[in-house]
This record gives structure tokens, sequence and C-alpha cells, in this order.
């Protein structure tokens, strides 16, 4: 019997969008405790374009992309419990330099990685909650403040700033979101109580920083002193001062923390939003959008 391929988007050469092309590639297996997915659909994300652009990594190997999913489970590795063939999840593959990721009409995952998909949005929706939902929610509960407390989060009206905001507020935080000047009424409706435009600053110093744009000591600026700092990308924080206390969050696949978030999505309280969608097979088009300034949502591959 031949052995069965499938197509999936792989990078073989660093560099822009025109060097991620789709492959055929054995169809992987589930390993004991993992499961495989037939994917739907997958978010693409800014970490699928430093992967591309070679920031992690992995010369002279061809590497798979794609962190997140939502799909129907279709084969059980052994010792895996609680799920079985046929259930719609979603889940997080982690791992910069790997051979394949979400990005193919097959992924293998640990069980442990992964949630029963939300039951009031269809797949494409579900598809960009893992990464950003997971990293929103642990760079909320890194900032370890009380309801009440002020917080400003930049990049607000990005995927995982937006997610922020609306955890942040739901956790009885004072937001202050900022972003661009055409952001305001989309940040205010996702829970903020004040807004900066991009360039400017909060009213006086805050509790604490969620710090989505990466803006790094501009950001520490805003920060009273004896508050809290939170950067998503590790290695990237500005160096303490002044009492703040400075953190990096790192996500995690966590199969939990994300069943709690999609219990959140499917009780109305937490928001999806989607930029745009495009097959599998324009991948590369994908990319070239994933640049574009001003996008506002997830990009999402259909499978």
């Amino acid at each position: 019997m031949s052995e069965q391929t499938m197509p999936a988007a792989v990078v073989s050469e660093f560099g822009g969008p025109e060097e991620v092309a789709l492959a055929e590639v054995p169809v992987p297996r589930p390993a004991a405790g993992q499961l495989r997915v037939r994917v739907a659909a997958a978010g693409l994300n800014p970490v699928d374009g430093a992967v591309r652009a070679g920031v992690f990594g992995g010369a002279g190997q061809r590497l798979g992309l794609g962190w997140e999913l939502a799909g129907e489970i279709d084969e059980v590795g052994a010792g895996v419990t609680g799920w079985k063939t046929g259930d719609r999840v979603v889940g997080l593959h982690h791992g910069t330099v790997k051979p394949l990721g979400t990005h193919a009409q097959y992924a293998v995952l640990d069980a442990t990685a992964v949630a029963a998909a939300p039951t009031t949005v269809d797949a494409v929706a579900a598809a960009g909650l893992p990464l950003g939902g997971l990293t929103a929610a642990r760079a909320v509960d890194l900032l370890g403040l009380a309801p009440g407390s002020s917080v400003l989060i930049t990049g607000a009206a990005g995927v995982v700033g937006g997610l922020a905001v609306q955890l942040a507020a739901r956790a009885g935080l004072v937001v202050t979101a900022l972003a661009g000047e055409g952001d305001e009424e989309l940040v205010r409706s996702l829970g903020a109580a004040d807004f900066v435009p991009r360039g400017g600053a909060p009213a006086g110093p805050v509790d604490g920083v969620l710090d989505a744009a990466v803006l790094g000591a501009a950001a520490l600026g805003f920060v009273r002193d004896g508050g809290v700092y939170v950067g998503l990308i590790p290695n990237h924080a500005p160096a303490a001062e002044r009492g703040i206390r400075v953190e990096e969050q790192e996500v995690a696949a966590d199969g939990p923390h994300l069943a709690r978030l999609v219990a959140l999505v499917d009780a109305g309280v937490l928001n999806l939003r989607v930029a745009e969608t495009f097959p599998l097979a324009e991948v590369a088009k994908a990319h070239a959008h994933l640049g574009t300034p001003g996008v506002r949502g997830r990009i999402i591959l259909t499978v």
C-alpha cells in the first residue's frame, strides 16, 4: 500500500511570502498521548512570518508552519482518554522549528493541547482562539492586579491586544487602550474605559502595562513606581526600574486553560475577530497579506 500524503505549508529557504510553498508530505500518525486532527481552519500569526524569515533559525531544514487550528479528531493515539474520533476541537501546536505545523490537511497534537471547540462560532472563527487567547490570558494573569486597578494595554486593536482588553475588563481592571486613532470605537466596544491614540500617553501613571505592541521602555515609562510591566515576547522586555515588576509571558499549549477560554466564547463574553480567510492553496498570498498595515483580526487559512 502506498504511503498517504497530504498538502502542507512549508518553508525550505528563508525570506518573504514567496518562500512559502505547499508540499506533499506523509500524513502524520499520532504517537502515544497524541491526537491526529483533520484541520478545518488554521490561524496565520506573526510568528509564522518570523519562522518564514528565519528569526528562529532552522536553516537547511524544511520547516512546517502554523500554531493553531480548529478541526475534527481523526485518530486517537495509545493511552489517550476523554477523546474520540469525530470530536470537534481547537488546539495549539507549540514550536517554532518543526517539520509540520497546523497549516496542513492533518496535524498531530498532544492530547493535553486541545479543548472541545466552541459551539457558538464556526471553525473559521474558532481557529483564531488558541494562540491569541492563551497569550492574552497568560499576560493578564501575570499582571496580578486587583479589581479596580488601572492597566494600559498597548496594541489594543490587534488580535492579542483586543483579547487582552476583553479579559482584563472582565477581571475588573480599568483598561486604557493604546491603539491607532481610528480604533477608539473598536477598543471601547471590547471593554476599554479610556483610549490613547498611538504616540500619546495616558492621563497619569497606571498600575500596570500589558505591552502587546512591544513598545518596551516607552511603555514602562507609563507605569507607576512599584507597578508591573508584562511583555509578550521573551527576551524583549525593558530593564526593571523604580521597583516595577517586569514579567515576560511565554505561551504554552494548555488544554484546560483553552477550555476556559472556549467557555467564555460560548458565553458571549469573548469576541473573536476574523480579518480575512484564504484557502490553504493560497498560503503565500495570505503571508503577503499578513504584513499589511491596519489588519484588524486574525487571518485564517481554510483547509
